[in-house]
């Protein structure tokens, strides 16, 4: 079965085709690190992790790249603000960063290049453009892109070149040709962090950090370049037309761009007050309702923030996990070795493969839950097994369902009654129930019910989950 890809460029799904059989180039846009990251960009981090676990599952050798931005005008800013060095600044962020991706079960990517790091090859680019014809250096110092030397310009984004000359304008500090040029280095004269070139000191402009990063690692052409839904244009546009211009090849095979993130059906916005940190989010919801959450949504699709939608992803991961309980730990089985004719597989690799529906895939494991809680009322525990290992197996390639079923209905956000608070009131129930206490029994239960706290009785024993 080909696995079908939505392409911004083409503006529809095709097969993919790697340019080496069983091998994919891919590159995502990362961070502007000088702040934490935000849920528009755990939108884009979810998405490409599921992505790439599906590609690896399908034994593909994914080499997965994705940037950092660690110089930029609001990164020296920001720096200046704290007055710290904006170094330490962007090695602070980075690590928040990588903490936030790691508690919603991201997969770090093969290689992070910073721009730092490629200041000589973004420098060699630019010296090409303008060897060529397609850049030139202003009186102000400033090299810029010449837009009307690239006849493909707006491709991605169907934006056309005439158009964007109307109401553009030129700021009064610089000198370009045409409006519609965009910066490729930023001439520096006053001291703060630059660094030499053949155009005098200054810094990388935004765009080509991008291609040279992408090239260096991937080569001129690669299979996947991806990003969020901000990035069609001008980002992605000029890094097309830079990387061709500089080449004469085809940049990227194809363009996959996330969603936008909405909250309570507004844009996102600070200015707004609905702007909300990763970490802000994790400190009252489990990470795994938010990964949940975030591919509850077709990953092309806009998805809405609310304290509903994310009280709704956590019940039904409740739903799964109740499944679960009760049952002998579960190992996993390697998509490879699942069983190909098993109708479950096949529904949810058909769901994958058609431009990665983790919705209608979703909707596979649902139908598996369905069946396994019938086996556990059946009391058939080859099925029982056979039914969970299946499950959890496929849930790992959306990176969820993989903690033991306690350790995920008994989580809580920090406000809540602790875990050993709650085992030490259990305790005193249990004894109060022993010395036929029975009034001071139900004024436990109760009090835990209305602090989120369910009890479970049974012949084993006593258990709990949240509420």
């Amino acid at each position: 079965m080909s696995i079908q890809i939505y392409n911004t460029l083409s503006r529809s799904k095709q097969p993919l085709k790697p340019l080496q059989d069983g091998k994919i180039g891919m590159y995502v846009c990362g961070m502007t690190v000088y702040d934490y990251c935000h849920l528009g960009h755990a939108r884009v981090l979810v998405a490409f992790d599921v992505i790439t676990r599906y590609l690896r599952a399908k034994a593909f050798e994914v080499n997965y790249v994705r940037n950092i931005t660690d110089i930029d005008d609001k990164i020296l800013r920001r720096a200046t603000e704290n007055g710290e060095p904006y170094e330490a600044l962007t090695e602070r962020f980075i690590a928040a960063m990588n903490e936030d991706a790691e508690r919603l079960g991201i997969i770090a990517p093969d290689r992070e290049p910073r721009a730092t790091a490629h200041i000589g090859d973004i420098i060699a680019m630019i010296t090409r453009l303008i060897a060529s014809g397609h850049a030139y250096q202003a009186s102000n110092g400033d090299v810029y892109y010449r837009v009307t030397s690239f006849a493909d310009y707006g491709k991605l984004s169907g934006k056309k070149p005439d158009e964007l000359l109307s109401g553009a304008r030129i700021a009064v500090d610089e000198a370009k040709d045409d409006p519609r040029d965009f910066a490729l280095w930023k001439a520096v004269d006053d001291g703060t962090t630059s660094w030499s070139s053949p155009w005098g000191e200054g810094r990388p402009g935004w765009h080509i950090e991008c291609s040279a990063m992408s090239t260096c690692c991937l080569g001129e052409t690669f299979d996947i370049h991806g990003g969020g839904p901000d990035l069609v244009f001008p980002h992605h546009e000029n890094e097309i037309a830079q990387s061709e211009a500089a080449t004469g090849k085809k940049y990227a095979q194809t363009w996959m761009h996330a969603g936008a993130v909405r909250v309570d059906n507004e844009k996102m916005s600070k200015s707004l007050g609905n702007f909300f940190t990763i970490r802000e989010i994790l400190d009252k919801y489990h990470p795994e309702v938010v990964r949940y959450f975030l591919i509850s949504s077709h990953y092309r699709s806009a998805i809405n923030y609310s304290e509903e939608n994310l009280q709704i992803a956590k019940q039904n991961l409740e739903r799964f996990y109740h499944a679960y309980k009760g049952l002998p730990p579960v190992t996993l089985i390697s998509y490879a070795d699942l069983p190909q004719d098993n109708d479950f597989v096949q529904r949810f690799d058909a769901a994958m493969a058609d431009d990665f529906n983790v919705p209608l895939a979703v909707a596979v494991l649902y139908d598996m839950v369905r069946e396994l809680n019938t086996a556990k009322e059946a009391g058939n525990a080859e099925l029982i097994s056979s039914l969970a290992q299946l499950l959890k197996s496929l849930a790992a390639v959306l990176g969820v369902l993989q903690l033991e079923a306690d350790d995920f209905l008994q989580s809580g956000s920090a406000d809540q009654l602790d875990e050993v608070s709650i085992e030490a009131l259990i305790a005193e129930r249990v004894q109060a129930k022993k010395d036929r206490q029975f009034a001071r029994a139900d004024e436990i239960r109760d009090s835990l019910k209305a602090q989120g706290v369910i009890l479970e009785d049974s012949r084993e024993g006593t258990t709990w989950r949240r509420d």
